[in-house]
């Protein structure tokens, strides 16, 4: 009891990204158990007739991995390029690229698939995140050991090339995946710098699901009328105006010259922007 105590509260502590990397862990492990019943139940398959009887799986094909080598590879990517991403934009956003990126790649691969083998993996969500990412903040530098820095465009346009020659392999569904992901983090970020969050409803279908997992035998509340102090005001449009502004300045020159460039002030602003 106190090991599921203690991950129930790393759990509780984790920040959004870290939460997908447990939930997928979690599933993983029941995948192994229960192989069988994951595959035909969750595992996205190569026809639109046996999709149109299992609709749920062009999202949950993206939580769960054939093995051990795909789970860490993915979780670990997820782990770095996400929460970078979260620096950039908000939460919730990360949540609509992962989630999209999912369901782009997963209708690319019901499209585009020659194979007859099912989906399964989390890849095309990553994909988007990472391409989604390198779009806003390309010339951001990464930096390795032996090679030193490396920018984000050059990571993603590595990874999209890699698909692309996998395209005649043994996973090419899986590689479609990984494209249509791409495709869908980019297009999104071009959408996102014209004022239109094309991946808004995610977040939206998200809450409509964990509302209806609330108890509704919830006892009412009391009204208890207090003096109403230090009531936090919502910013105004104008005001709303102005910080974007200032987040995009402060992009485009973490764009030109590099976070590193950044002084304390913008940083800490860039910060508190990606929490809100």
């Amino acid at each position: 009891m106190n090991i599921l105590n203690d991950i129930k509260a790393a759990y509780n502590r984790a920040n959004t990204v870290e939460k997908i990397i447990y939930i997928q862990v979690a599933l993983f492990i029941v995948a192994l158990l229960f192989r069988s019943f994951v595959q035909n139940w969750f595992a996205l398959k190569p026809s639109f007739d046996v999709f149109l009887t299992q609709p749920w799986t062009i999202i949950t094909y993206g939580f769960f991995h054939n093995n051990f080598i795909h789970l860490i590879f993915n979780l670990i990517f997820l782990y770095y390029i996400g929460n970078l991403f979260v620096g950039f934009f908000t939460v919730k956003q990360f949540l609509n690229y992962f989630i999209l990126g999912i369901i782009t790649g997963g209708l690319s691969f019901l499209i585009l698939s020659p194979i007859n083998a099912g989906l399964i993996g989390s890849s095309a969500g990553i994909m988007a995140v990472l391409v989604g990412l390198a779009t806003k903040t390309p010339h951001y530098e990464l930096r390795f050991n032996l090679i030193g820095g490396v920018k984000l465009w050059i990571i993603a346009a590595l990874y999209v090339f890699i698909s692309l020659l996998g395209l005649n392999g043994m996973n090419s569904g899986g590689n479609i995946a990984h494209l249509g992901g791409a495709l869908i983090g980019f297009l999104y970020t071009k959408q996102l710098s014209n004022g239109n969050d094309i991946g808004r409803f995610v977040v939206i279908f998200i809450n409509f699901i964990n509302n209806l997992f609330q108890s509704k035998k919830q006892k009412p509340l009391k009204t208890v009328y207090k003096k109403k102090t230090n009531i936090k005001r919502k910013p105004t449009y104008k005001e709303q105006n102005i910080n974007q502004q200032k987040i995009d300045a402060i992009l485009d020159k973490i764009s030109k010259s590099g976070y590193e460039t950044l002084n304390k002030q913008e940083k800490d602003f860039l910060f508190k922007a990606g929490k809100d």
